[in-house]
């Protein structure tokens, strides 16, 4: 998604050799004429599909997950970080690994939320090492429910999360992957993908 990818390139940041900021547009402060584009993308790309939930994982996956929701019509369920008090009845737990906290946490759905007859989308913003999405993927094969596809706004190509998800036989649509990132120049390397 070339519109993207000009995004990043202007006003990404370059904290690492591993790590891309983008919460001047996408996981902070979020632009919406973005996220709405990029929803329209992920509707593009999935709507041959059976789809009757989106999935995401709290707090940044839900501005993007939300616009996907409604172009396709379905609720949009989101994990949570943890447990929570204001959750009740039985639940659906995942451990989930974190590289910005550094301890690995875990994530929750509610049972009555995700049911054996779901066709799940799974969205996120950021895919590195998969640990997050693989949780997401545990929690609705828990459930005895069907991932269909999963969307993810910009991918770390030079990690291996992607690699492993498409091994493992899921249809991951990424908008753009970022092949490698160069702190001391501050060059961001896309993929060249077709679009």
């Amino acid at each position: 998604m070339k519109v993207l990818e000009e995004r990043i390139r202007h006003d990404g940041i370059v904290k690492s050799n591993d790590v891309l900021k983008v919460d001047s547009f996408l996981n902070h402060q979020i632009d919406v004429d973005l996220v709405e584009q990029i929803a329209q993308e992920f509707y593009n790309r999935f709507s041959g599909k059976t789809i009757t939930k989106v999935l995401t994982l709290e707090t940044s996956g839900i501005a993007i997950a939300y616009p996907v929701a409604r172009a396709f019509g379905v609720p949009l369920v989101y994990a949570k970080k943890g447990n929570s008090i204001n959750m009740d009845g039985e639940r659906y737990i995942a451990e989930i690994p974190s590289l910005t906290r550094k301890k690995p946490g875990r994530v929750v759905i509610s049972k009555k939320f995700l049911q054996p007859d779901d066709c799940v989308l799974i969205i996120d913003d950021i895919l590195a090492n998969g640990g997050a999405l693989q949780s997401l993927v545990s929690l609705v094969e828990t459930a005895e429910a069907t991932v269909v596809g999963l969307g993810i706004v910009i991918e770390k190509g030079f990690q291996e999360g992607g690699h492993r998800i498409r091994n493992l036989g899921y249809d991951l649509q990424s908008l753009a992957i970022v092949d490698a990132l160069d702190a001391d120049s501050g060059r961001i390397v896309f993929r060249d993908t077709d679009e």
